[in-house]
């Protein structure tokens, strides 16, 4: 996988190697979402889909990068560790190259909401962009946990982007059984089997869960096509619920693109975090 910088206007955008005969670039848009299990995936007119996404959409929007090709040479973006941490350390490590360009936003002008059984998604109006998570699971190592937090001043690298996906045992047995995520191991995910943590070293965080759940809204959100001014509220959700979130926010108007000037923009993800201060991970 390699990142190349876009002109201002490109949006980010997937472009598959392998791929000859059919369009291989796939947008990455709210418009573009398919139908994927457990995972955030996207297509073009063609067909040509690219999936598991969310970290390096979450990582970039956590960078403050609006625009971006990235070239994959698969169906599949790899996991890594399971975190957004590595794609943030060399993004940052590279360097972040500012266009000029007027930045636009989509500032939430009314409440969308979207419930599927006990679980919820909500944008809202509000200043800068902030979010706010719970999550409730039967097993002993994750349980109830809920966490809030304001994205700006680099809060996305420094709190987030390292927490890891996370599993139960069973559904790990499970995927391997059926041929799916062969890559998935101890070692790029939290791996649970009750009240234990199988991964070695444990968890990185008490809450590391509903962190990674926030990286994947963020993510996720990022299919807007642009930074979002306002608040997320999610019980329970996941990447379907967040995504037909987005697309209902943007099909029924409730958001307004806006011009930012640039002394208004430091509430972005991305501005004012420093190399130093992103975590390292394995």
């Amino acid at each position: 996988m390699l990142l190349h910088p876009a002109p201002a206007g490109s949006g980010i955008r997937f472009r598959r190697t392998d791929i000859t005969g059919r369009n291989p670039v796939v947008r990455a848009l709210w418009s573009s979402r398919v139908p994927a299990r457990l995972s955030t995936r996207i297509a073009n007119d063609d067909g040509v889909e690219i999936g598991t996404i969310e970290h390096v959409m979450a990582a970039l929007a956590g960078c403050g990068v609006h625009n971006a090709r990235i070239d994959v040479d698969g169906p599949e973006l790899p996991i890594l560790d399971g975190s957004a941490a590595p794609f943030v350390a060399r993004i940052r490590a590279c360097g972040v190259i500012g266009l000029d360009a007027p930045l636009e936003v989509l500032r939430i002008t009314r409440p969308v909401e979207l419930r599927e059984g006990d679980a919820m998604a909500r944008l809202e109006p509000g200043a800068g962009f902030s979010m706010r998570f719970e999550i409730d699971f039967e097993d002993a190592a994750i349980g109830r946990q809920m966490r809030e937090l304001d994205l700006s001043n680099g809060s996305f690298a420094r709190l987030l982007a390292d927490s890891r996906t996370f599993c139960r045992r069973s559904d790990v047995e499970a995927m391997h059984a059926q041929g799916l995520a062969r890559g998935g191991s101890l070692y790029n995910a939290v791996v649970v089997d009750g009240a234990a943590v199988l991964s070695p070293g444990g968890l990185r965080h008490a809450d590391e869960p509903v962190r990674h759940k926030m990286l994947d809204a963020v993510g996720d959100l990022a299919l807007a096509g642009a930074p979002l001014m306002g608040r997320y509220v999610a019980r329970k959700a996941g990447h379907a619920l967040t995504g037909a979130l987005v697309a209902k926010l943007i099909e029924t108007g409730a958001a307004e693109r806006v011009t930012m000037a640039p002394q208004a923009a430091a509430w972005l993800p991305g501005i004012g975090v420093s190399r130093a201060e992103i975590p390292l991970s394995a």
